[in-house]
């Protein structure tokens, strides 16, 4: 560019001078003659300065970026008499926030020093534009997400390493984009690595779909395996999970509801017993024969007949050859006198009673211990558990350890969940492999119950993040998305105890705080950011915010999130559908966005239904 050419420029670029500086605000006097809202050069129209725009401060051979906040006028009184125009006695001044400088041809985030007054201000131009909104490196492998809302011609790309490698928080009111923004996100990356084997072999990604928003076939990405659970009926899939997955004391005693000093100590009695009798069913079976050798042996009819009825809960049913129950307890009973259980048979015509605790070796006859024979572990892990917890239970009043009243209730709660739990589990032998030889699983939540939604994300979660910890070596990469995370992140639930909660929330925290160390990362979509744990959203690293119109959420937002502004904030209740502001170390400024199109059959299942096509049908 010759010095004629860097002349016109300047005169055309140029908008003002600084004219106070008060920190990162600054305060920039308007050239008059750069008030129209367009600017010419080279036959070309340029968007002038506004609210929202950025400007260059050109400081020596530093050019200073900032982003225009507001503007004023104010009138010089001062210079009345000599005016004779109303418009040459009035002066435009913008107030900037200084946000970056540019180094080397890079914009860089942060200050390193401050304009001084009179330094000239302009716009900037298209190469120094691009330079801001460039989302990474030269390096990098970029996807293309929508274009500047303000600019349909500047399509905006993201980095894949910088926006990937990090913890992802998709806030909007419900219709304002947010599902639609997620699905572009991970569509746009599909699409990208389509056909990578490495992609394939090294990348999973998890899915929590709550309102069946992703698992058609062609929702996002095809060739993915969808898990379409059911806690109505027993037609869903089920979810493959081993023994040692369910093996949690925290699980269990969430499962269970128990309490923190009786319950769940138990409940590690029972993990430690069933360790040692779940793979030997012949050692089961002499424990429970033993045990009810001891109950039969007892002086005391109230603790024996409740033991006797944990005996008839682990055992099968006595039925005849027409199906009735012939029931345990037909052939023994209480002497009171004798203060023991006996049986009799009859000899010569006569009925002849024998004491059990003199002749222990006659209970062998009895119906109860010959039925110990046809018992048999359950397939389902929480079936075969609870069995365990009623031998556990009858150890431990046997040896006067635990009270009938004190235990019996998480017992009682553990069986109630288990119709559920069985239905959307799958823990026999034959388990299968979870991700079914693809790297993308939809968890389809949809039709279960509300205490169900809240454990699957729980269980798996706890689980793949432990196995990603334990091969750390091995390189892989984990992303769960959780779309609509208000329903496992709340903490303000009042349906579960404090003990459920700040288990739930600590795997999850966890996670956030140390899952980058593993190649675990969070996607979390949500119309409630007030709602979500505080925590889990200042430690995500990039945001997509929607509209906002809820206060709080606009608070829980502009508290947590240090990348944003203030322009960004106060635009928050008024972004249109489908637009959002892009926020944190991926960007080096907050940016306003339009997301684009994704194609009709990749969409996901979301659209408001359309009411007058509805109503309008003629029969």
């Amino acid at each position: 560019m010759t010095n004629q050419e860097r002349n016109i420029h300047d005169s055309v670029f140029r908008i003002g001078i600084v004219s106070s500086v008060n920190g990162r605000e600054v305060r920039i006097r308007m050239d008059r003659n750069k008030n129209s809202s367009h600017l010419i050069y080279k036959g070309s129209l340029i968007k002038n300065v506004s609210v929202g725009s950025y400007v260059k401060i050109l400081k020596g051979f530093t050019p200073i970026i900032g982003k225009v906040e507001s503007e004023s006028i104010y009138e010089n009184d001062e210079q009345k008499a000599n005016v004779y125009s109303a418009e040459n006695k009035i002066n435009r001044f913008l107030v900037v926030k200084l946000i970056g400088f540019i180094e080397n041809f890079r914009f860089r985030r942060g200050v390193n020093e401050l304009p001084l007054i009179d330094n000239e201000c302009h716009l900037l131009s298209s190469d120094e534009f691009r330079m801001i909104h460039t989302f990474g490196t030269s390096k990098d492998e970029f996807i293309q997400l929508g274009h500047l809302a303000n600019d349909s011609l500047v399509p905006v790309s993201l980095g894949i390493g910088k926006l990937f490698s990090s913890h992802i928080g998709i806030f909007g009111n419900t219709g304002s984009g947010k599902s639609y923004t997620l699905s572009k996100l991970y569509r746009q990356l599909f699409v990208h690595y389509k056909g990578s084997e490495a992609f394939e072999k090294n990348a999973r990604f998890l899915f929590f779909d709550f309102n069946g928003e992703y698992s058609g076939e062609k929702a996002i990405t095809e060739g993915k395996k969808v898990y379409k659970l059911s806690t109505r009926n027993d037609d869903g899939d089920k979810i493959p999970m081993d023994d040692d997955d369910f093996l949690d004391v925290n699980l269990l005693s969430i499962f269970s509801n128990a309490t923190e000093k009786t319950q769940r100590p138990f409940i590690q009695r029972c993990i430690s017993l069933y360790k040692n009798v779940a793979s030997d069913e012949d050692k089961f079976k002499r424990f429970l024969r033993r045990q009810i050798v001891d109950i039969l042996m007892m002086s005391d009819k109230l603790k024996g007949d409740q033991l006797i009825d944990y005996v008839e809960d682990i055992l099968p049913k006595r039925l005849n050859s027409n199906g009735v129950d012939l029931g345990l307890r037909s052939d023994f009973g209480f002497y009171n006198n004798s203060s023991g259980y006996y049986y009799y048979k009859t000899e010569f015509g006569k009925k002849k009673f024998i004491n059990f605790q003199e002749l222990p070796n006659e209970i062998q006859n009895l119906a109860i211990y010959k039925q110990v024979e046809k018992f048999h572990f359950a397939d389902n892990f929480i079936q075969k558990f609870i069995a365990v917890m009623y031998m556990r239970m009858i150890y431990d009043v046997l040896a006067n350890r635990a009270m009938n009243e004190h235990i019996a209730p998480a017992i009682n709660k553990l069986r109630q969940s288990e119709k559920d739990i069985t239905r959307v589990f799958n823990s026999s032998s034959n388990i299968g492999d979870f991700w079914s030889e693809s790297n993308i699983v939809v968890m389809d939540l949809s039709d279960v119950n509300t205490d169900t939604k809240k454990r699957i994300p729980l269980l798996l979660t706890n689980k793949l993040y432990n196995e990603h910890k334990q091969s750390r070596k091995d390189k892989k990469y984990l992303n769960i998305i959780v779309d609509e995370a208000h329903n496992i992140l709340s903490y303000q639930s009042t349906r579960e105890s404090e003990e459920w909660k700040d288990y739930r929330l600590e795997v999850f925290e966890e996670i956030i705080k140390e899952g980058r160390k593993f190649g675990v990362f969070l996607t979390i979509a949500s119309q409630r950011p007030s709602d979500i744990s505080s925590t889990i959203i200042s430690q995500l690293h990039n945001y997509f915010i929607h509209r906002l119109v809820n206060e709080k959420d606009i608070e829980q937002v502009n508290n947590t999130i240090s990348y944003l502004d203030k322009v960004s904030v106060e635009s928050l209740p008024i972004l249109s559908t489908g637009v959002c502001v892009v926020a944190g170390q991926l960007a080096e400024m907050p940016l306003v966005i339009q997301i684009d199109k994704i194609e009709k059959e990749f969409e996901p299942q979301n659209e408001t239904i359309e009411i007058e096509s509805i109503w309008s049908k003629k029969n």
